[in-house]
């Protein structure tokens, strides 16, 4: 029979999988009595567990969450997953700081065996540049949205739309999603004023209190907020992922050259030094200027609205090119 603190923790492990189980299931599991079951899972209960008993002929038990955080039980798997995820979040700004103190507690009970794994990793997140106006997200305005997001209350707050704006707009949503793009939090909501969906930047976000009255979520464009959100970064309606502008050309490169560079578009070798690339924007200009940076010849293949943005850039910058002043040489 195992040991008392051994059992414990198998029977902890055995609990923690979600499931009701029943008492003679986790005593042959165990390989114990059905009364050392009970015995085990009233010292649980002292540690902290709550274990709801599952009425029934069989009898059994199940874990619930407590009024505190009792102690934690991971296997190797879990354990590595969680160091990794928490040493993500600690390059982070919002939980940096929690992550880091989360992360050294771990690392410290960690038997000598994963500790050593996770030393020999080293993960660095390089964020990329942001403007000097980018604010830091409060991490209390996060919990304060996902409250309004759970509880299905209207949210007023106010919303500075531009670092440029002169003032403030107070705005009067239905939240009903919290999402990061592109390491930047937004609120997807319903805007009640101009009675359309709208994402807005977390950092710019001031609540107000109180919240207003609860209220039936709507049904989201594009059925899912991974596509509404896609979509609307990619300048559509929020129904499609879909570009709104979407051209296909050939380059004077080979398709090993443009691969690399070409960001979710499709590469077709045609040669030693030609492919076929069919790439979207938000614009048909957005979607030439983006194959103009491609140092090679182009020819369109369609349609005729990028044929024509093309011509429209060209002179653009046929106009541009006069007004460049040579730099002068320096005197002897």
């Amino acid at each position: 029979m195992q040991k008392t603190s051994s059992r414990l923790l198998s029977l902890l492990s055995l609990l923690q999988t979600h499931r009701d189980w029943s008492g003679d299931d986790l005593a042959g599991r165990l390989a114990v009595t059905s009364r050392t079951v009970r015995r085990d899972i009233d010292r649980l209960r002292e540690l902290g567990y709550l274990i709801r008993t599952v009425k029934g002929p069989g009898g059994g038990y199940c874990l619930e969450a407590g009024a505190r955080l009792p102690p934690m039980l991971f296997d190797d798997g879990q354990a590595v997953a969680l160091a990794v995820a928490l040493q993500t979040a600690a390059a982070g700004a919002t939980v940096a700081e929690d992550a880091a103190r989360a992360l050294a507690t771990l690392r410290q009970v960690m038997p000598p065996r994963l500790r050593h794994r996770i030393d020999l990793l080293h993960i660095t997140a390089v964020q990329p540049p942001t403007a000097r106006d980018t604010l830091e997200v409060d991490a209390q305005v996060l919990l304060e949205l996902s409250r309004a997001i759970h509880a299905r209350e209207e949210l007023r707050f106010d919303y500075t739309p531009d670092p440029s704006a002169s003032a403030d707009e107070v705005r009067r949503v239905q939240p009903h999603h919290l999402v990061t793009w592109r390491h930047c939090w937004y609120l997807v909501a319903f805007d009640l004023d101009r009675e359309d969906w709208r994402t807005f930047r977390v950092d710019r976000i001031r609540p107000r209190t109180p919240t207003g009255p609860r209220f039936t979520p709507r049904e989201l464009p594009g059925g899912s907020v991974s596509t509404f959100v896609t979509s609307r970064f990619r300048g559509n309606d929020g129904t499609t992922i879909d570009w709104p502008c979407r051209g296909e050309v050939v380059l004077h490169l080979s398709a090993a050259d443009v691969a690399p560079f070409a960001q979710g578009a499709t590469v077709e070798e045609l040669g030693p030094q030609h492919c076929r690339l069919t790439l979207g924007s938000w614009s048909w200009t957005g979607l030439a200027a983006a194959l103009g940076r491609f140092d090679a010849d182009i020819e369109v293949i369609g349609p005729p609205q990028l044929a024509a943005a093309f011509a429209d850039l060209a002179a653009r910058y046929g106009r541009a090119a006069p007004t460049a002043r040579p730099q002068s040489s320096p005197t002897p």
